[in-house]
């Protein structure tokens, strides 16, 4: 029989397989991760955090930017306004203002926590714009997406107990009836 974890972290790949189905990581891509491990283990929202639990989504985190190079910012809870623990370098490269302010368990979340302790060079941002992201356990990462989100349904709908959402982006469409967005729709137009 497979062990919590182990589901987990299958939960967590699929999930990840089924975004990248629709919006194809590479090392350009940032996803923002809102996690509650208290939910994912069936307790309410920032009760109960799990370094178990951060360690496995974070496996499967690992995993996928091994293959995909998609970067990953980790949302801290509100004690921490939100604020996401991310690799220094990802955060250079986005011109992201660095605070000072280290999560720990009871503020800033077991998740953040655990990848600020395992990343190579954390430091904390308050605010990204994510090209997409997961929510596991309804932590709320809106706040952290380029606009315009839009939800993704993948065959994954919880990651242990925890509720699963998880969102890309695009860029706005401007201009009106007259616009063309595509060159394909141009075509169709002449």
């Amino acid at each position: 029989m497979e062990t919590l974890n182990q589901q987990i972290v299958q939960s967590v790949d699929k999930a990840l397989q089924d975004l990248n189905q629709v919006m194809t990581f590479n090392e350009r891509t940032l996803l923002v991760i809102g996690c509650s491990t208290s939910e994912v283990l069936g307790k309410q929202i920032g009760t109960s955090g799990s370094e178990n639990a951060a360690a496995s989504i974070y496996a499967a985190l690992r995993n996928c930017h091994q293959q995909t190079g998609v970067h990953f910012a980790f949302q801290c809870c509100e004690h921490l306004n939100r604020a996401l623990v991310i690799d220094r370098t990802v955060a250079e490269k986005r011109n992201y203002d660095e605070v000072t302010v280290r999560p720990i368990r009871h503020a800033g979340g077991s998740m953040a926590t655990y990848a600020y302790d395992h990343l190579p060079d954390p430091i904390i941002v308050e605010f990204i714009r994510a090209d997409g992201g997961l929510d596991i356990g309804d932590t709320l990462i809106g706040m952290h997406l380029k606009h315009v989100a839009i939800p993704v349904r993948g065959t994954i709908r919880s990651i242990g107990q925890a509720h699963l959402v998880m969102a890309r982006t695009r860029p706005k469409l401007i201009g009106g009836e007259r616009a063309v967005y595509s060159i394909r729709e141009k075509a169709e137009q002449d």
